[in-house]
């Protein structure tokens, strides 16, 4: 019988050189945005399909939607904590600590509680809803979202950087993603499996 939990199934992480044509602009994107090459998008380059459809999704939703940053990061981070994503939590508990985001949002969402401030916590609570739901939450819930100022514009909003996480938390599992250098500090496991 297969042992599901031990794998001889490796993911090449990819540089410039071995990348497919495809993926050698993307990876120039990422280079110029982090400065290097980080673990996630250089699995990513075996698929150029997936990787700038990742990236494409992430940074419209980041820089382009109607959310402030803080309010990017929780979506983004409710998805990592709902998906059990180690590689993104500890990635974007990084992005948190160097824009000096508030200590008590980024420890409630990397344990999964709920937010004090009652607008990021509807917001919280409808990514949350809407990945376990998938999509399903009804009326009411999307009321629930509409009331606490935010609007149609951004439920819709929502679904793009949840799907930009899909396509990175699950990539992480699938992967077993190792973390970049100054990751370690921010190393996460999800609280049922501590």
């Amino acid at each position: 019988m297969l042992d599901t939990d031990k794998t001889d199934i490796t993911f090449t992480y990819h540089t410039k050189d071995t990348a497919p044509e495809a993926s050698k602009p993307l990876i120039d994107q990422t280079v110029a945005e982090f400065g290097g090459l980080i673990s996630l998008h250089a699995l990513f380059a075996e698929s150029p399909v997936t990787y700038e459809t990742y990236q494409k999704a992430f940074d419209l939703f980041l820089k382009h939607s109607s959310f402030t940053l803080l309010e990017t990061q929780v979506v983004f981070m409710t998805s990592n904590f709902i998906n059990r994503c180690h590689y993104c939590m500890a990635g974007h508990t990084m992005m948190m600590k160097r824009a000096k985001m508030p200590d008590d949002v980024i420890d409630g969402l990397r344990e999964g509680r709920k937010l004090a401030d009652p607008k990021l916590a509807a917001l919280q609570s409808f990514a949350r809803e809407l990945l376990e739901k998938r999509g399903h939450i009804g009326d009411d819930r999307l009321q629930a979202f509409l009331d606490a100022g935010y609007d149609r514009k951004a439920a819709l909003e929502v679904l793009t950087g949840l799907a930009a996480k899909l396509i990175s938390n699950f990539t992480n599992a699938l992967a077993h993603t190792r973390l970049d250098r100054g990751m370690d500090k921010y190393a996460w496991v999800h609280p049922d499996d501590r």
